[in-house]
């Protein structure tokens, strides 16, 4: 294995997540679990069925800690941190501050402590931590032989579990030319140490859209392309228009709706030809980075010969996650379009249960929050209100801006909202959506609502710290609470109080 560039700290992560003088063990007897796919589905997968007392084995191909470690959340997060102490000084006049604040960017040491960081968090998912906890840590490629074997390094190994954990990859776009340009993806950015003058980021969910704005920040000149009219497609329109606000004030130049149809080398360049309406444009940049989504990375499991079937979306399971084979399990990006890590943990911890466990715990009865973190950061959980007309669920929408909360003001953070949908006439919370600084901080409390099945009232009752940003929640509980208060109500209100004097 390499990683670029070669460095002490990548070396540290190359020896922790793949160690170049690693024996893969010698396999004695049936395995109760094997996990195949060291990111975080297989490690928590590994990690609690080792704790129960087990005989697990887990193997990966490439880097333990998976794409969250080392392609994904953690470094575009701390180079998101960077980008907002940039953002920070860039509106220092706003607080107060005179003159100038701090020196100029340096973009390879952003990249440096970037590295530093990853390759510290790197030891909880190390194959050596692993192996002390008492799992068999393979090294290699897994390819299944048979209903309850698999083969990895030469050696063969039966289970009488099995969780498939392999994760997915960038998906290839299909315009002419850039395959052979080149592109940077989520996996070979965070290789960088000169700052592009420019860059075009193809795709404006949540990987586009939150690179666009770090790299805009740092002091890239980015163009931002996406086939639809709109960011963030999967959230209602309305968060689109939010960031698109923000995108535009920050100078990101942005072209929603366009068709990426050829790219080609311009000298030391590269160039981007888009369309829209039959409008040509070419974009000029030093690189381009493709974010247009995911795809499932179980091409070398050989999956026929374990009686898997699979699709284009991944490998299909049912809602316990068992696969066609009902000795197997699949949890996290190559089973599912919850495409996050905490989501890859929810599901191993259900594998556990269902599989090793006689559980019989639904996939479908979990809500799943996401967040994508941009700056306001776009948190959601449960349905959307195009989700919820879609499937026919009647639906009341609570409101607040963020403009409203003493917080935000203070803060300077005041764009964005938060919206709750709940079951008509119940109060039952169905559905929520905020933007909002800190929106990934504030959504669990929402979730837990959801999971528990609580209204909108248990919310209104619960006390929030004064001044805080989430108070925008109680803000729209109270919204609900006096919706309660009917006319007829509040005449029997006032006949009880006059009775009351």
């Amino acid at each position: 294995m390499q990683l670029s560039p070669r460095d002490s700290y990548n070396e540290e992560l190359l020896s922790q997540a793949h160690p170049a003088d690693w024996q893969n063990p010698t396999p004695t007897g049936r395995y109760n679990l094997v996990a195949i796919g060291g990111g975080t589905a297989g490690l928590v997968a590994a990690a609690g069925a080792a704790g129960a007392g087990r005989k697990v084995a887990l193997i990966e191909e490439r880097l333990l800690g998976g794409d969250c470690l080392n392609f994904g959340c953690v470094p575009s997060k701390a180079i998101i941190r960077s980008a907002r102490a940039a953002r920070e000084m860039a509106i220092s006049p706003e607080l107060g501050f005179r003159g100038t604040c701090g020196g100029a960017w340096d973009f390879g040491e952003v990249m440096r402590r970037m590295r530093r960081l990853r390759a510290q968090i790197s030891h909880r998912d190390s194959a050596g931590r692993f192996a002390a906890l008492g799992v068999d840590v393979y090294l290699g490629t897994a390819r299944f032989t048979g209903l309850r074997t698999l083969e990895v390094g030469g050696q063969t190994l039966s289970f009488s579990r099995s969780v498939i954990a392999t994760g997915s990859r960038p998906a290839e776009p299909a315009v002419p030319g850039l395959a052979e340009l080149g592109y940077q993806t989520n996996e070979t950015i965070f290789s960088l140490t000169q700052l592009p003058r420019s860059l075009i980021v193809v795709g404006a969910g949540p990987i586009g859209c939150e690179l666009a704005q770090a790299f805009r920040r740092l002091g890239s000149e980015v163009h931002l392309v996406n086939d639809r009219d709109r960011m963030l497609p999967k959230e209602d329109p309305e968060v689109g228009q939010v960031l698109r606000a923000r995108f535009a004030d920050e100078g990101i130049h942005l072209h929603l709706g366009w068709q990426s149809i050829q790219a080609q080398q311009l000298g030391a360049s590269k160039a981007l030809v888009i369309e829209r309406g039959g409008n040509k444009q070419e974009l000029i940049a030093d690189e381009i980075l493709v974010a247009i989504g995911r795809k499932p990375a179980v091409e070398s499991l050989n999956l026929p010969a374990a009686g898997v079937e699979v699709c284009e979306r991944g490998v299909v399971v049912n809602d316990y996650l068992q696969t066609t084979n009902r000795r197997i399990y699949a949890a996290g990006d190559c089973s599912t379009e919850y495409k996050f890590t905490h989501a890859a943990d929810a599901m191993a911890r259900l594998v556990l249960k269902n599989g090793l466990f006689m559980g019989r715990k639904k996939f479908s009865r979990v809500a799943i929050p996401r967040c994508t973190f941009t700056d306001p950061e776009v948190a959601h959980v449960g349905f959307t209100a195009s989700e919820a007309r879609e499937r026919r669920l009647a639906i009341d929408t609570y409101r607040e801006e963020l403009g409203q909360i003493d917080r935000a003001l203070v803060d300077g953070e005041t764009l964005g909202f938060a919206a709750i949908h709940t079951r008509r006439g119940s109060g039952r919370v169905v559905g929520a959506t905020i933007v909002a600084s800190h929106a990934g901080e504030m959504i669990g409390e929402l979730t837990l609502t959801i999971n528990q099945g609580l209204s909108l009232g248990a919310l209104a009752q619960t006390i929030h710290c004064y001044p805080t940003q989430v108070e925008v929640l109680k803000r729209i509980a109270d919204q609900y609470e006096r919706t309660r208060l009917t006319p007829r109500v509040a005449k029997l209100f006032e006949k009880w109080l006059a009775w009351r004097r």
